[in-house]
């Protein structure tokens, strides 16, 4: 029985073949595109479980091509590439990514990247609503309502509020946060998160410098409460 589906979006034909072996002897089915093109016509003809995009394409740049998926794809988007720096990382985890992997890359850390991104979609799925009186989460159409009215998020504000959803009431660590969110390699950029916390707060909360749901674990980290 296949895990799931993975479409692999990425010109260079021997990490596609990689790709291709380590992810069917791992029991999921996959299928290649080797251009921007050919990547959004397979995704739109039939929607994959999960999608990993190289963003060095030929035909077209990959950030451009994630915004484009991000229109109407909600499910896990890994980012496989050869860029490695912040400025790209950070663009692509904004723009909607699930996750971000630098080649070259292990196999092993690879697939701990799919099962979690495609645990947490599967999770999404069967508990796609949350109501807590004056906010409302809807973790398929990725919409966020304070008071029933729409709040506008950033991908990656998005991505943080629906993480504490999740995990309602636990206290969610800062290094925990940042590894989640941003990757192992970002857990000691603790500005990041002190700074999106400040952001989402000023858009869900009725006073932010009191804030009554997302609260501050001092020394430790931030944990949800929906219940006012």
């Amino acid at each position: 029985m296949s895990l799931g589906e993975i479409l692999v979006i990425d010109d260079e034909d021997q990490i596609r073949k990689l790709l291709e072996i380590t992810l069917q002897s791992h029991d999921f089915t996959v299928k290649e595109a080797a251009t921007a093109k050919l990547g959004l016509l397979a995704a739109a003809n039939h929607p994959p479980d999960l999608i990993i995009l190289d963003l060095g394409l030929p035909d077209e740049n990959g950030h451009t091509v994630l915004k484009k998926l991000r229109e109407w794809y909600s499910k896990p988007i890994l980012i496989l590439s050869a860029q490695s720096g912040e400025e790209d990382i950070v663009s692509a985890l904004d723009n909607g990514a699930n996750d971000y992997l630098v080649k070259p890359f292990r196999t092993g850390e690879l697939l701990a990247r799919i099962r979690s991104s495609l645990r947490k979609s599967s999770f999404e799925e069967n508990n796609p609503v949350f109501d807590f009186d004056d906010l409302q989460i809807d973790l398929i159409t990725r919409t966020v309502k304070k008071n029933n009215e729409t709040v506008k998020l950033t991908a990656t504000e998005y991505t943080l509020l629906a993480l504490f959803v999740k995990n309602e009431g636990k206290v969610l660590t800062h290094n925990y946060l940042l590894k989640e969110i941003w990757g192992p390699t970002y857990v000691a950029e603790s500005q990041y998160l002190r700074v999106y916390i400040a952001q989402l707060r000023k858009k869900i909360e009725d006073n932010p410098n009191r804030p009554l749901h997302l609260l501050t674990e001092s020394g430790v980290g931030y944990r949800f409460v929906g219940k006012k």
